[in-house]
C-alpha cells in the first residue's frame, strides 16, 4: 500500500526480535520496547502476571505528522483484522 509504513514494536529484545525477523521473513522492522517507555507513552500498559508495563496487544494507525488517527486493542488471544487495518489506512489517505 503506497505510503503505508508498517513496524511492530514488543518488549522482547532487540536479539530476539532478529533471530523471530529471519525465522518469519518478515520484511517489516521489529522494535524494541526494551525500557516499557513506548508501552506506557501508547497508554496500553498493564500488569499482567505479576509483570509491571507488560503490553495490551494493540494496533495504532499513526498520519504522517505522527498524529494518532486510529487504535485498535486485542484479547491475547486475538489476532489483529490485517483487511480491517488495511481499510482504514487507505481511508485515512483519501481524508
Amino acid at each position: 500500500m503506497a505510503g503505508v509504513r508498517i513496524a511492530a514494536i514488543s518488549r522482547d529484545s532487540p536479539y530476539s526480535h532478529k533471530r523471530y525477523a529471519e525465522q518469519q521473513w518478515l520484511d517489516y522492522p521489529l522494535l524494541s520496547d526494551w525500557a516499557g517507555e513506548a508501552v506506557r507513552a501508547f497508554g496500553v500498559a498493564q500488569d499482567l502476571d505479576g509483570l509491571v508495563d507488560s503490553p495490551v496487544r494493540s494496533c495504532f494507525l499513526i498520519d504522517a505528522d505522527g498524529v494518532i488517527r486510529q487504535a485498535w486493542r486485542y484479547d491475547d488471544d486475538e489476532v489483529p483484522d490485517v483487511e480491517e487495518l488495511a481499510r482504514a489506512a487507505v481511508s485515512l489517505g483519501k481524508g
